[in-house]
């Protein structure tokens, strides 16, 4: 944790903030990798190593790990790429899972022992790849119909009478190409930056009120806080694996419509 939230002596309990993910050098001052960026390092060298080693030996009875990759990567394919975009989804498979495992280890890191910091709560990584998703669809609606049938398409609908186009082109310009990277980076990042920061509350909270406000109290109102958040801790792990779901999910949809002859 940030030594910035800790309590300092004599001022009582200092809340958690913003200053919770500021994270200064790791390896000193002069060096730029901090810990957020060790966890994005570590965390694609792992999904990395993990699919390498499930594909490494394939055989038509898997192993235990060869089992656990196919099973995920199927979860991909079946419940993602396939339910939201059809079989020409098929053909995006591996970039989705990309997409989904990359972010499932950097929120899970979030409730992991040591690291503790959900690297997508700093805005930076969610735009990024919202930034990739949006260049993706909008490039396959081109390549399908050409540029000027694509934005055609997009912002002049069949069967609305003209004088709403005035309204409508920029509306629907601004939600395709603004909207839809701006919603999938600031839906991830808020949900990973809110959770992280309740349960910094809850933990540093329950230990000051246990060892410094002290008293029959202060320890039993500690230790509920303490308590609660192992059950926020579960309920967070929920959230971040739904969270890469749903960005996922929304990338499929996204491509989905680029694929349709109007969208």
């Amino acid at each position: 944790m940030s030594s910035s939230v800790l309590a300092v002596e004599g001022e009582g309990f200092v809340s958690p903030g913003p200053g919770t993910f500021v994270y200064p050098p790791a390896f000193g001052e002069g060096t730029f990798v901090t810990k957020p960026m060790l966890i994005v390092i570590l965390g694609s060298l792992a999904v990395a190593v993990f699919f390498f080693l499930a594909a490494r030996r394939a055989a038509m009875v898997p192993g235990k790990t060869q089992f656990v990759g196919e099973s995920l990567y199927g979860f991909v394919r079946n419940s993602i790429a396939l339910d939201a975009i059809g079989k020409p989804g098929l053909k995006y498979v591996p970039y989705l899972a990309t997409v989904f495992f990359f972010l499932a280890t950097l929120n899970i890191s979030g409730i992991l022992p040591l690291v503790q910091f959900p690297a997508t709560s700093r805005i930076a990584i969610p735009l990024f790849l919202a930034v990739i998703s949006c260049i993706l669809f909008n490039a396959i609606g081109i390549k399908r119909e050409g540029l000027g049938g694509y934005f055609k398409n997009m912002m002049f609908p069949s069967g609305i009478p003209w004088p709403v186009y005035i309204l409508l082109a920029p509306i629907e310009f601004v939600s395709t190409i603004i909207i839809r990277p701006l919603t999938l980076t600031l839906r991830l990042t808020f949900n990973m930056f809110a959770g992280h920061l309740v349960l910094v509350l809850f933990i540093l909270g329950g230990e000051y009120l246990i060892f410094e406000y002290s008293g029959v109290v202060g320890i039993a109102a500690g230790t509920v806080a303490l308590l609660g958040s192992l059950v926020l801790t579960a309920f967070e792990g929920f959230v971040q694996l739904l969270q890469a779901y749903v960005f996922t999910l929304l990338s499929a949809l996204y491509i989905g419509g680029a694929l349709q002859d109007e969208h």
